[in-house]
């Protein structure tokens, strides 16, 4: 088997125990990415120089019997909108075409720390806004499954990179599902962390109060391991919160006999594809056999989720998008006359339609009178949603539901009917909105595509969240499947 296929915990061993390089786990991915990559389109930059330097400097570590990282040797990939000093970072916007940060985002900082082994930077959609990596200004992303569907987004391009075999993990945003739904449609684990768990310092903001910073590997111990080497208090982000560290390694096996998973049949909908319903009722069974208790439940509110989500997302992206006005950094206008010209004709050549629609929508969501008719209102209702998720998780350990209705869908579909795709988001924001962790793994296929399954678990309870994953995962076959 060629070492690109292989997962971060097997490649971790064979370096640990010197049966392999470095050097030769680099060689073979980037061979891997020129094989595919043409046709996935998954990166914006590629950075083989820094990576091989890298991996070089950990086989010089091992020869001189010298420590390494948790990650040593293992390529990575990060999305374009975490910074990452003197690369490139785009937010796949032509208003970032030119960015090259002179800081790193921590998250990046701690990864290098654990000598993880930088590929590049992944497509996107535009400032993380959509749910295909379509929206992006250089390139289309493709599924690595079928390469006529989306990888989803706006994640898309990390969550093709680690299912084509051009990453062993990639790191993600999730605003609202842009990790679990790339790597549901690709088949692949993806979580969202608590909010606070993982900083967010150095992460370009599209909404502050909903993004989240998370991983997306080839399943669930690598997810641990990622998660392992992300996590803890970080004073430059001011929503960090300070937390023992936990090692969610260490229960990942342990069985879930007598673990309460509620089933909300409010997820349940008349929206659900049949073939997504299947799977979800098969895997219900599998953690009965296990032994699990799993009982229908209800989130009342949470069908509100979607309509809480845009007014306050919206707003939060008119904010956020205020500081690119062509004065500081970024693109700017070349023709203009005066300070409202430069500003208006920048932010007109630089931004593409989607974060247009959202900056316009969000500013009048928060103009005049309608501040308190829509958002404040909106987040009065945030609070009952994140209520219902309390009062569940009193009774119940996790909360299973379907991560997005359908498979993956053709490429060019959610440009012609943008509004009907974004129903399909609504098994996601709710995580969101209450900023719980989630996460989505492969439950099944469908006409050769992935299914992806949602579960989500108490503030800061990843433990027991990776664990079920886990136990799912160590009972079925449908993990570690190369795409492509």
């Amino acid at each position: 088997m060629e070492l690109y296929n292989l997962s971060m915990y097997e490649i971790k061993n064979k370096i640990e125990k010197k049966e392999i390089k470095a050097v030769e786990v680099l060689e073979s991915t980037l061979k891997r990415i020129d094989s595919v990559e043409d046709k996935v389109q998954s990166y914006l930059t590629l950075t083989e120089d820094i990576a091989f330097c890298k991996a070089n400097e950990i086989d010089k570590k091992i020869a001189n019997n010298k420590a390494i990282g948790e990650l040593g040797g293992i390529p990575m990939a990060i999305k374009d909108n975490i910074c990452t000093e003197e690369i490139l970072t785009t937010c796949a916007s032509k208003m970032l075409h030119n960015f090259i940060p002179p800081y790193s985002a921590t998250v990046y900082e701690k990864l290098l720390m654990e000598d993880g082994v930088m590929l590049g930077k992944t497509n996107m959609d535009e400032f993380a806004m959509g749910s295909s990596t379509e929206n992006s200004f250089y390139k289309t992303t493709k599924n690595p499954w079928d390469i006529s569907k989306v990888p989803g987004g706006s994640s898309g391009g990390s969550a093709s990179a680690v299912a084509a075999g051009e990453a062993f993990f990639a790191l993600g945003s999730d605003t609202g599902g842009s990790i679990r739904q790339p790597a549901a449609f690709c088949g692949v684990v993806g979580l969202k962390p608590t909010y606070g768990l993982v900083s967010r310092y150095g992460l370009v903001a599209m909404a502050n109060s909903l993004d989240h910073i998370g991983p997306i590997t080839k399943d669930v111990t690598d997810c641990a391991l990622v998660l392992n080497a992300i996590t803890g208090y970080d004073s430059k982000d001011g929503t960090s919160i300070k937390r023992d560290k936990i090692d969610y390694l260490k229960t990942l096996n342990e069985g879930i006999k007598g673990l309460r998973i509620a089933i909300p049949r409010e997820y349940f909908d008349e929206n659900l594809s049949e073939p997504v319903r299947k799977a979800l009722i098969e895997a219900i069974q599998v953690f009965e056999n296990l032994g699990a208790v799993c009982e229908e439940v209800s989130l009342p509110n949470t069908k509100y989720a979607m309509a809480v989500y845009y007014i306050i997302s919206q707003s939060e992206v008119s904010l956020a998008l205020a500081r690119f006005d062509g004065i500081r950094y970024g693109h700017r206008a070349l023709n203009y006359t005066n300070i409202e010209e430069l500003v208006k004709y920048t932010r007109s050549e630089g931004f593409g339609p989607e974060v247009k629609r959202r900056i316009v929508l969000g500013t009048h969501w928060l103009s005049g009178d309608k501040y308190k008719e829509y958002y404040q209102k909106a987040n009065e209702v945030r609070k009952l949603i994140k209520l219902d998720f309390n009062n569940i998780f009193s009774n119940y350990d996790v909360v299973l539901m379907p991560t997005s209705a359908t498979t993956a869908f053709e490429l060019g579909s959610s440009q012609e009917k943008p509004l009907a795709r974004e129903k399909l988001d609504g098994y996601t924001v709710a995580a969101n909105l209450a900023g719980i962790p989630a996460i989505s793994i492969p439950c099944g296929f469908d006409k050769g595509l992935p299914i992806g399954m949602q579960l989500m678990g108490k503030d800061f309870d990843e433990e027991t969240l990776l664990r079920v994953a886990r136990a799912f995962e160590r009972n079925t076959s449908l993990n570690h499947k190369l795409s492509l």
